[in-house]
């Protein structure tokens, strides 16, 4: 039966279950490598006594189940835009191609759509949510069990829903100065006009999320500047006073000697001069104990001492190296930015439409710019987060290996999803990239205040740019001109060694052929 309209109806049905399906491939993949992060990070639970019964290991199970839905989903965000522009440079280089036809621009805007709501999800229900779980007891008088604590977090979840809700009506009536806006509440509670309260879920929450982005974009920008320097710091430090090239002879040595002390002490204690009391025991034990870290910490060092001669000299010099061309990029990009603002050449990142992929590329160099735009994407979400975590007062939330309580982890996948979800709005309105902000992500009001963008472009460039002058200092840069240079110089040794044993060894044939010849 040849009807057109039941030919494109089909189609578009096989491309949305197509799309749902790679948009769920994805989610399990992430879900799964959220999953074993967090159990490498989350307090084992062998080693405290958070579970008084099975019912509380339920609830913390549950918790960090959805503990790993906001991370995947904040690996998610972050892999908004490298996706989008690997997309269309895709695209661009196979246009007529049979095995890339899936990947179209309906499947991007997909994408972005679907890490917007559950972004959102995260943020307001499921992780308030996992937070209150945990701290639940149920009910006064009620039947203890799990579902009295599901009925306890939901109902302070709903309470503390209302407030937010007021607050930010409140917050969006008093700056808007609408009359019309400052009736829809009452209406709303004393009509209970369902239209009304309509259009404050569809207004208001919006506006919410809005405020939630931009406090986002504030903490990158103060974050980004810090983490930068946080990294220059560290690359200093291991070039110009690496660790494994200074003094590791004569940690070698004391603890060599330590580890000879120890023995002599274990083999005393278990002569004929042992001590029978009740204590002995317990002294033996710690002493094995430390004589097993000594011996660890020997190990170390001596493999510290195996450091190829390139790896000495070239391998932190290189990275440093590195940090800084990545940092002089972004910073160049924004003062582009910021000129063509000025100049009025730029738009404004607010009211992107629906972008179409495979029509050009996204930056002059080509694929080449593109993958300097993922390159200076991802080196900024890293650099958002070590500087999250090197703040003075922040610091004590960082997670730890095998030691992390369920609390801690729930407040770090609430910051991760903050950074990871203002990441794009923070890369189009610094210019690092030209692709335009999909779906609700460019709908903020604010991305279309001409001032604020200008002046968050300006405190960027100039916080960055202080932050690269102060950490790169002048001992960096003779340290790393002189490892530089002792590389050029031993490879050039090691090249003429390797050319005298050639030599010599053309030399031994030539005797030898010539002998025979004899």
């Amino acid at each position: 039966m040849d009807d057109p309209e039941v030919t494109i109806q089909e189609q578009m049905f096989h491309n949305a279950v197509r799309e749902l399906i790679i948009s769920l491939l994805l989610f399990i993949l992430l879900y799964v490598v959220s999953y074993v992060t967090l159990c490498q990070f989350r307090k084992r639970a062998d080693n405290e006594d958070m579970y008084a019964g099975e019912e509380d290991a339920a609830v913390y199970r549950i918790s960090l189940w959805l503990c790993t839905g906001t991370l995947s989903v904040s690996v998610g965000a972050v892999l908004l835009l490298p996706i989008s522009i690997i997309s269309n440079e895709v695209l661009l280089l196979y246009p007529d191609s049979y095995y890339i036809k899936w990947l179209n621009s309906s499947l991007i805007q997909g994408l972005w759509n679907h890490v917007f709501f559950f972004s959102n999800l995260a943020l307001f229900i499921l992780m308030p949510f996992a937070y209150f779980f945990t701290e639940a007891e149920g009910f006064s008088g009620s039947r203890k069990g799990l579902m009295s604590r599901v009925k306890e977090a939901s109902l302070v979840l709903f309470l503390l829903g209302i407030l937010v809700l007021g607050l930010a009506y409140v917050a969006s009536a008093i700056i808007s100065g609408d009359e019309k806006t400052k009736q829809t509440l009452s209406a709303c509670i004393l009509e209970l006009n369902s239209r009304k309260c309509v259009d404050v879920w569809h207004e208001h929450l919006p506006y919410l999320y809005s405020c939630i982005s931009f406090i986002g974009v504030l903490v990158l920008l103060m974050c980004t500047p810090v983490g930068v320097a946080r990294m220059f710091t560290v690359m200093g430090q291991l070039i110009v006073k690496p660790q494994f090239l200074r003094g590791i002879e004569d940690q070698l040595s004391t603890l060599r000697l330590e580890e000879e002390n120890l023995l002599r002490k274990i083999t005393y204690r278990n002569g004929p001069c042992q001590i029978s009391n009740g204590h002995g025991h317990s002294s033996i034990e710690t002493l094995i104990e430390t004589l097993e870290d000594t011996r660890e910490a020997i190990k170390m060092l001596e493999s510290r001492q195996h450091i190829s001669f390139w790896r000495r000299n070239l391998c932190y010099p290189l990275v440093m190296l590195l940090l800084l061309a990545i940092t002089v990029f972004s910073i160049l990009i924004v003062l582009q930015n910021t000129f063509l603002l000025l100049v009025g050449t730029k738009s404004l990142p607010r009211g992107a439409s629906d972008t179409v992929l495979g029509i050009s590329s996204l930056s002059s160099f080509g694929s080449i710019g593109a993958a300097l735009q993922i390159v200076v994407i991802l080196y900024l979400m890293v650099a958002s987060v070590v500087g999250f975590y090197s703040l003075p007062y922040l610091r004590n939330l960082q997670p730890r290996r095998g030691d992390t309580a369920m609390v801690k982890i729930i407040m770090n996948c609430v910051v991760l999803l903050l950074l990871s979800s203002a990441l794009p709005i923070l890369s189009k309105t610094l210019g690092i990239t030209n692709f335009d902000l999909v779906g609700n992500f460019g709908s903020m009001d604010w991305l279309g205040n001409f001032y604020i963008i200008f002046l968050y472009n300006i405190l960027f460039a100039v916080s960055t740019a202080l932050c690269l002058f102060t950490k790169f200092t002048g001992a960096v840069r003779r340290e790393i001109y002189d490892r530089l240079k002792a590389a050029v110089q031993g490879g050039k040794k090691v090249s003429a060694m390797s050319h005298g044993v050639g030599s010599a060894a053309n030399l031994t044939n030539g005797k030898t052929e010539s002998m025979k010849e004899e």
